[in-house]
């Protein structure tokens, strides 16, 4: 038995699960891609799947709709991959671990994929379906979206005639999404040098975070773990003397570092003042986190007296340095949008090597500007420090568009199916949306989903009961753009 087969929609569950079925996270999107290929050739659908891997469908209209607009449906097929720590799981090989419960679907302990499957899932029954009425299908399905929208930059857009576009990458049913922060990955490198030493090895670990994405949960004011152990580290330098051997925090930038971990050497004797250090941070930052990371755990392992490669003095305070300056959470909010945040940044993964510092930074910002002046400061830091400054993955913000004729009849469906109207409104989360609208031009685009909770998280699940609202939104959506 399936572990979604009474879920409805049915069709759109079974392609979730199989979605679910195959490994596809970020940079490992192959055997995804092929998977939509073979539905493609299954159905007699023409196809395109370029050399990053992106696919395009093509379904046409049906009866009565042969002269409507042709609209473009759109997601990306790749997926964030945590877990939790006690959670065994490859992401490369491994199908997700599905469950049920209380109205939900979770994966048990990793991200579920809702980000973006259920908009594969979509698109597929919709492909899939043989009496919903609708104009010529045109369904691009995208890779790497999630390290900085990779799919959708080198996407050759000729392979696409539709100027109506929706996008089905949204977490908030009920509200329509018309613009977007843009945004890049801030990459810094710095050389670090190791000079031999001995002590007693200690271990130190950071966790019990919430976590989340960087865009959607950054107003939320939620403990980035790589944070917390800069000012940890930083601190205990006035309780005990140390020398650093190793420094690792995230995996992901666009994820809010959930976990940290760092190795120490120090003098046997202040093991007990580290441990009492420790305890008093965790019990101030439990405080300073009341109500979004009350349960922050500052863990101290102790090891054996060793003798060990540690960061020379001046490479330890240049480390220190960055991390105690890089900026982290909300720069600024709109001064236009109520309750919008325009600019942010996430130190989302940092990573001490033999003899180098790395870190990387998700900055978002909807304006491009202030974008661009928070890339500025983390280049600054960095090339002060000696290192090296790279920016990937950078992608334009979506403009808002003052006239849309399919906001507006998507507006005016929603309100005939539910009597009221959807909350229609700009996001810090960065969407493709903005690339495609900077490529083809005249685009009209509105995105839309299902309510998702804790996307990028271990702890992410999607609502079944709003993913069959959505669903029947979406048909209903369809039929009338008959012109």
């Amino acid at each position: 038995m399936r572990v979604l087969e009474n879920c409805e929609p049915k069709r759109v569950f079974y392609y979730f699960e199989e979605i679910c079925k195959i490994p596809h996270g970020s940079r490992n999107t192959k055997q995804i891609s092929d998977y939509l290929v073979n539905f493609a050739k299954d159905h007699g659908f023409d196809y395109v799947q370029d050399e990053l891997n992106n696919v395009v469908i093509y379904k046409p209209a049906t009866a009565g709709y042969e002269n409507a607009p042709t609209v473009i449906l759109q997601g990306h097929m790749d997926m964030v991959c945590e877990k939790r720590p006690d959670v065994e799981h490859d992401f490369e090989k491994d199908g997700l671990n599905l469950s049920v419960k209380d109205g939900y679907v979770s994966a048990n302990g990793t991200t579920l994929g809702g980000d973006d499957g259920i908009a594969v899932a979509y698109a597929l029954a919709l492909l899939d379906s043989t009496d919903i009425p609708h104009p010529a299908l045109e369904v691009l399905v995208t890779v790497d979206e999630e390290i900085g929208l990779l799919g959708a930059v080198g996407l050759d857009c000729s392979v696409l005639k539709g100027k109506r576009m929706i996008n089905m990458d949204s977490e908030a049913e009920g509200s329509l999404w018309i613009s977007c922060a843009g945004g890049l990955s801030a990459v810094s490198s710095i050389p670090v040098k190791r000079v031999e030493a001995e002590g007693k090895k200690i271990g130190v670990k950071i966790c019990g975070l919430m976590g989340g994405h960087s865009g959607a949960e950054i107003d939320k004011k939620r403990a980035n773990a790589n944070v917390l152990m800069a000012r940890f580290l930083y601190g205990l330098k006035n309780k005990a003397d140390y020398e650093m051997i190793s420094l690792e925090g995230g995996q992901k930038d666009n994820a809010i570092t959930r976990e940290a971990v760092a190795e120490l050497l120090i003098d046997g004797d202040q093991t007990e003042a580290v441990k009492a250090y420790a305890a008093k941070v965790q019990e101030g930052l439990r405080e300073e986190y009341e109500g979004s990371d009350a349960r922050i755990i500052i863990q101290i392992t102790e090891g054996d007296v060793e003798t060990a490669m540690v960061l020379y003095p001046t490479s330890r305070e240049k480390v220190l340095f960055y991390l105690m300056e890089v900026p982290f959470g909300i720069q600024k909010m709109s001064g236009s949008i109520e309750g919008l945040v325009e600019t942010s940044t996430n130190i989302g993964i940092v990573k001490l090597y033999e003899d180098e510092f790395f870190a990387s930074s998700s900055v978002r910002s909807s304006v491009e500007a202030a974008r661009d002046a928070l890339s500025d400061r983390i280049q600054y830091l960095t090339e002060f420090l000696g290192g090296e400054y790279t920016i990937q993955g950078a992608y334009p913000a979506w403009e808002y568009r003052k006239e849309s004729p399919l906001r507006d009849k998507m507006v005016s469906v929603y309100e005939e199916m539910y009597g009221q109207k959807p909350a229609v409104v700009a996001i810090h989360a960065g969407l493709e949306c903005g690339l495609f609208y900077k490529k083809i031009e005249g685009l009209d685009c509105v995105s839309l989903g299902p309510n998702m909770k804790d996307i990028h998280t271990s702890e992410e699940v999607l609502d079944i009961a709003s993913t069959e609202r959505v669903w029947n939104y979406l048909v209903k959506v369809l039929e009338q753009l008959k012109d």
